[in-house]
């Protein structure tokens, strides 16, 4: 997907042979072969994840969930607002002396993350003010533990740069499977929201300790005021981006609870923890994909082509889980999660529809990133998050969770224009009306069979119908796919196997 499958493949993979160890493979097949892996291990962490969510809900309340909700959307944008600002450049940069350019970045890692300590240790109390939840406090200064933890991680940016996924990826498999274990087991114990604290330090501290025994450079200190600035230039519109998306959930979950209460938290934590499953495939493509665009910054023709496949293997999975959890959000809530979750129950459903059409040129901001343009990213996210406040806040204030889920779909909507504005200015050829019908096509008929099998229902529904119209909804869309896609499938699997494909249209 980044270079022609053609004889042309051949300078491209060898202008590059010294960034990636190719190990023979053209850089097409190499990032293919990569997606795969990230795929495996992706799928994987967010199925251990749901089934800890599934699993810790069944022993803790909903009020209690609604507390970890809180302290998850505070802590984990902290961290990931943080990840993005010295990580994608430090991918980015393409420096002769490799060694001295991660020690830079190591220290800016550093510099930054004890900021953000600092910065989260204030906020705590404010936190718990906010939120009338004083019972924030204590697990908040225990997960805090987990920053100096994410800087001894910084090596796996190494083998992230030199598209080393099966070793980075089993380095950070070491995470989740410790804190599932940890989770589960002190959930089983009594131990409320706490097990998932402790679980989510455990397995962090775990991965940082293996990770600085395997790291390929020695993590030493290096500051050097120009790198700083360049540093500095990149990322500020990355972090002013990554406040303005940290900022919606906390203002969300902070009017959520003022308007309808702790428990009505705890239905958006869950509904949001379930439905962002879906752009797991994405994220997936694009995180594989990212060194590979950077190496190939130049070529214009190559960026539009990798958007365009890219965006449609996501979309593949994306549409027709986001509409499942839209067709099944309630019968998810009565025959698994119990009447103790009927107020998420809405939330799913609009959360999916949601879902799909945010997935739509999803990763559009990786591509201006590989070419040093940050700016548009952070101009899309600050006008999502006023979106968010001007219509949102208000609704949810007036209409409870109602009024909640019909603001997020106008925010994802404007979200949704602004992207596609920057779209078409980076690639003029872009059609966002046949992406879209693309995209939405094999889902259609899938959907179609479910209605057409509620329509002639009779009798109160069941947990096996639900599944009957559950498989019927898979079977169609999976055959729907392969005929509509099989293309872009056929091409994909050969790149994996390492077999010449000619581009797809």
């Amino acid at each position: 997907m980044i270079a022609p499958a053609s004889g042309a493949s051949a300078p491209v993979d060898e202008r590059f042979a010294s960034r990636f160890d190719l190990r023979g493979r053209s850089l097409r097949s190499h990032t293919a072969r990569g997606s795969v892996v990230n795929g495996v291990f992706v799928l994987g962490v967010n199925l251990l994840n749901i089934l800890k969510g599934f699993a810790v809900a069944i022993f803790v309340s909903a009020a209690e969930y609604g507390v970890w909700g809180i302290l998850l959307v505070t802590f984990t944008s902290l961290l990931w607002l943080k990840s993005s600002v010295v990580g994608d450049k430090f991918i980015q940069q393409n420096e002769d002396d490799q060694v001295a350019a991660f020690e830079r970045a190591f220290t800016f890692e550093l510099l930054l993350s004890g900021a953000f300590l600092v910065l989260f240790l204030a906020t705590l109390p404010l936190a718990a003010l906010v939120y009338g939840r004083p019972e924030l406090v204590a697990p908040g200064l225990v997960l805090a533990a987990l920053l100096p933890a994410s800087v001894l991680t910084t090596p796996l940016w190494v083998f992230y740069r030199r598209m080393d996924f099966v070793r980075q990826r089993l380095l950070q498999a070491i995470d989740p499977v410790v804190a599932f274990a940890v989770t589960i087991g002190l959930a089983v114990a009594g131990a409320g929201y706490w097990s998932l604290v402790i679980g989510l330090v455990a397995g962090g501290w775990a991965m940082a300790l293996v990770v600085l025994v395997m790291s390929p450079y020695r993590l030493r200190l290096r500051y050097d005021r120009a790198e700083a600035r360049e540093y500095l230039g990149f990322s500020w519109p990355l972090f002013v981006a990554g406040a303005s998306s940290m900022l919606i959930p906390q203002v969300g979950l902070v009017v959520t609870e003022y308007a309808v209460g702790i428990a009505a938290v705890g239905a958006v934590a869950l509904a949001a923890t379930i439905t962002t499953y879906a752009d797991r495939i994405d994220q997936v493509i694009t995180y594989s994909l990212y060194p590979a665009i950077c190496a190939v910054s130049d070529r214009l023709d190559l960026l539009f082509e990798t958007f365009v496949k890219s965006n449609r293997l996501a979309l593949i999975w994306a549409v027709p889980f986001a509409v499942s959890m839209t067709l099944f959000g309630a019968d998810l809530v009565t025959f698994v999660l119990g009447q103790d979750w009927t107020q998420a129950t809405l939330l799913l459903q609009v959360f999916g529809i949601n879902t799909a059409l945010y997935q739509v040129g999803f990763n559009w901001h990786a591509f201006y990133r590989a070419r040093g343009e940050t700016r548009p990213t952070a101009v899309v996210a600050a006008g999502t998050a006023v979106t968010f406040g001007a219509v949102a806040v208000p609704l949810t204030l007036s209409a409870g969770l109602e009024g909640f889920a019909i603001g997020m779909v106008v925010m994802t909507v404007a979200n949704f224009l602004l992207r596609m504005l920057y779209l078409s200015r980076l690639f003029p050829g872009f059609g966002v009306a046949r992406h879209v019908v693309r995209a939405a096509a094999p889902t259609v008929p899938a959907a179609a069979a479910v209605l057409g099998v509620r329509l002639v229902e009779t009798g109160e529904r069941t947990l096996a119908l639900a599944l009957g119209e559950l498989a019927l909804y898979g079977i169609t869309t999976l055959v729907a796919t392969l005929v509509l896609e099989r293309a872009l499938l056929r091409e994909l699997w050969g790149y994996v196997h390492g077999t010449p494909q000619p581009k797809a249209a």
